[in-house]
């Protein structure tokens, strides 16, 4: 669907490469549908036994296009939003899913973590969900998963003030497996990827099964995806794009609480 998803398969390893590195891999809908595929694909494919998810350049992503989300919240933009069937993908795939990340991994960047099995990180990784600096609400079924793994406090100063978290207090809050020196950071997913593709693929994906509620994780992604697509129409939010538009900082004093 895009140039800017790269796919490939490496000994039962399919790994997908987020590949616009001059917009800091910012996730356009296009991108989302390429993703969706390969996720879902995976499933039927008994070549492909683990998916790694990494991104091109300095960069894990930037999160979602802004651009396209200012243009979904003024009209602009219509048809198939292929978001949905990305987290879809996430949330039901039987495939172990491992993540390899570098700099900064933003919104959607941060709670694809959150289903990823094996999460490895660069010593300058830093990980941020600023939804409600866009006047919106987290996504990816992570106002559950996120107070789960690092606790109400941490999450809801993640979610609401939007602030990054460097990658040695992830990997202390349980969000990440490993850190690593940047130089060694594919190396290192590659191998983990390569150690679970060894294992049984019947054992790991029931264990995978067992561990996580595929259906309770569908109701939560449909249930923050309606408050999602009613943000967006907000006067919160479009203060809040045309301010980023505008490079300057947004104003919401005068707009009243909704």
């Amino acid at each position: 669907m895009t140039e800017h998803i790269k796919v490939e398969n490496d000994g039962g390893i399919l790994i997908l490469t987020m590949a616009r590195p001059d917009k800091k891999n910012a996730l356009t809908n296009a991108m989302y549908g390429a993703l969706a595929d390969a996720i879902q694909g995976a499933e039927t494919d008994p070549a492909v036994r683990v998916v790694l998810i990494r991104g091109e350049g300095d960069m894990f992503t930037a999160g979602n296009d802004v651009g396209e989300f200012a243009a979904i919240a003024t009209g602009q933009m219509q048809g198939e939003r292929h978001v949905s069937r990305f987290l879809k993908s996430l949330a039901q795939s039987s495939r172990p899913l491992v993540a390899a990340v570098q700099g900064r991994a933003v919104g959607v960047g941060t709670t694809m973590l959150l289903h990823c099995d094996l999460v490895v990180l660069a010593e300058n990784a830093l990980l941020s969900t600023p939804f409600v600096n866009l006047a919106l609400v987290p996504e990816a079924a992570s106002s559950l998963l996120m107070p789960l793994r690092i606790g109400y406090a941490r999450a809801f100063e993640m979610f609401a003030l939007g602030e990054p978290v460097n990658a040695a207090s992830a990997l202390a809050w349980g969000i990440a497996n490993r850190v690593v020196p940047l130089d060694r950071l594919d190396a290192e997913a590659k191998a983990l990827a390569g150690r679970l593709a060894r294992q049984p693929a019947g054992a790991v994906s029931t264990t995978k099964r067992l561990m996580r509620n595929p259906e309770m994780l569908m109701a939560q992604i449909l249930a923050e995806s309606e408050r999602f697509a009613e943000r967006l129409k907000t006067m919160e939010a479009r203060e809040a794009f045309t301010a980023f538009a505008e490079r300057r900082p947004p104003d919401f004093s005068k707009l009243a609480a909704t």
